[in-house]
């Protein structure tokens, strides 16, 4: 079922603005690299505090939770469906989160923004999980999205994945192990492991209904 639009979406969006800093344009293409448009993320946050990234944000309750629990550290948070993408601006600007930033783009756009080795980690959060074959390219842990992520992530950088999707979470083990990422932590029953946890919305809806799968990945030493 499509969602909604929400009421009075387009001045909502005006008025959280100054959150968003990546927006999507004419150009999807993640091969396209104009260098020179990459963010000064010092400026952006203001201060040198690590960045790290959330690929679908969803409604911002996971990125405003960490982004509180973590005010040493920097988040920015991507979601590219622009209806979902302002519960999460009006979220953070309610608790005034500083270290919250906002791309109002697909992951693709990502390529030209953010420089080589300035992010320290990757969340995937429930990202969906895409299981017709054909359609593998487009796995947010496919070997063409690892590739961003390997010149993102400063060397040894990691990526944090929770899926309820078994074959996802099997074919994102092996496409990072492939990739040459070690394995640092896996669970095949999140909830049930002595694992720090910061739930998201979707998350605390489908845990009840089966296994929350959960690995912790490290990237190669550049």
């Amino acid at each position: 079922m499509r969602m909604r639009r929400k009421r009075h979406l387009d001045s909502r969006l005006e008025r959280a603005q100054t959150r968003v800093i990546i927006r999507r344009d004419e150009n999807p293409d993640s091969r396209v690299d104009t260098t020179g448009e990459y963010l000064d993320l010092v400026a952006v946050y203001g201060n040198g505090n690590p960045v790290s990234i959330e690929i679908g944000c969803g409604k911002g309750r996971w990125i405003c939770a960490m982004a509180k629990a973590h005010p040493e550290r920097n988040f920015l948070a991507v979601e590219q469906t622009s209806n979902v993408l302002i519960s999460a601006l009006e979220a953070a600007e309610e608790e005034s989160l500083a270290n919250v930033r906002f791309a109002d783009c697909g992951a693709e756009y990502l390529l030209r923004h953010i420089a080589p080795n300035s992010l320290e980690a990757v969340y995937l959060n429930f990202s969906t999980p895409l299981p017709k074959q054909g359609y593998a390219k487009q796995r947010l842990t496919h070997e063409r999205f690892l590739t961003l992520y390997a010149r993102w992530l400063q060397g040894g950088g990691k990526l944090y994945l929770k899926t309820d999707n078994r074959d996802f979470f099997t074919f994102s083990v092996c496409s990072l192990s492939a990739f040459g990422c070690t394995i640092a932590r896996l669970s095949v029953d999140l909830h049930k492991d002595d694992i720090p946890n910061i739930t998201t919305e979707y998350e605390d809806k489908f845990a009840p209904l089966g296994p929350i799968y959960y690995v912790e990945a490290q990237f190669p030493e550049k």
